[in-house]
């Protein structure tokens, strides 16, 4: 699991940290499976964030010098519609903002441990529910959600990936240095079918197959081989 903790007062991000590695050990969660990197400002972040967003969730204090919390939310949000945000604050005034970049959580401070617990057992339930594959762009390294690829076409040594229209709103395809062959390796068996040479199709996304194409739910096709 990889942590991002986004708190620019040192006694609150110290604390969350010890919480987060005590859940660890109770859940014997090898350190090595639990990545935390501490920011002190939104700031800070976003820079990092432009070219890494494997993160599985984001505690992120509202109430920060420089950038909110929230504004910083708002800007992940357009990049990333997966992670999980929780929100660290010393009052609630915010919470309606909050719906609209689908917040898990709200904790209030001073943190409760068992708060905090929560929030990651979700967390790793909404991973056992979620399947992603760690890709890269020439400008950064990308966390996929499988659930929203149509398919995958080889273009020369590299790939482009076809999103959903349904659920990803704007950018729907994207360009990734892995060739075919390596994206194939990364993909669990029985999601994903070939159906040209060229081609890697989710099956959960297939509408019909015809005699020579097959279309996705989004309306969107690709040709079936002979």
């Amino acid at each position: 699991m990889r942590i991002a903790i986004i708190e620019d007062e040192q006694l609150h991000s110290d604390l969350l940290i010890s919480y987060i590695k005590k859940w660890a050990d109770i859940r014997k969660i090898s350190s090595k499976n639990i990545i935390i990197n501490n920011y002190e400002n939104a700031e800070q972040f976003l820079f990092d964030y432009d070219d890494e967003k494997s993160f599985d969730v984001l505690f992120v204090d509202i109430q920060m010098s420089g950038m909110n919390g929230m504004d910083m939310a708002k800007k992940v949000r357009e990049k990333d519609k997966n992670v999980s945000l929780v929100f660290t604050t010393g009052i609630t005034d915010y919470i309606q903002e909050g719906y609209e970049v689908e917040a898990m959580h709200y904790l209030i401070k001073p943190l409760k441990e068992e708060k905090v617990y929560e929030c990651l057992e979700k967390v790793m339930s909404k991973k056992k529910t979620e399947s992603y594959i760690i890709v890269h762009t020439e400008e950064e390294t990308l966390k996929l959600n499988i659930a929203s690829v149509n398919y995958i076409e080889a273009r020369g040594h590299r790939c482009i990936v076809s999103l959903d229209k349904n659920t990803c709103k704007g950018q729907n395809f994207i360009e990734i240095r892995e060739g075919l062959s390596e994206v194939e390796k990364l993909l669990s068996e029985g999601d994903f079918i070939k159906s040209h040479r060229s081609y890697i199709c989710r099956i959960g996304s297939i509408y019909r197959i015809e005699k020579a194409d097959i279309v996705f739910d989004d309306g969107s096709s690709v040709p079936v081989s002979r």
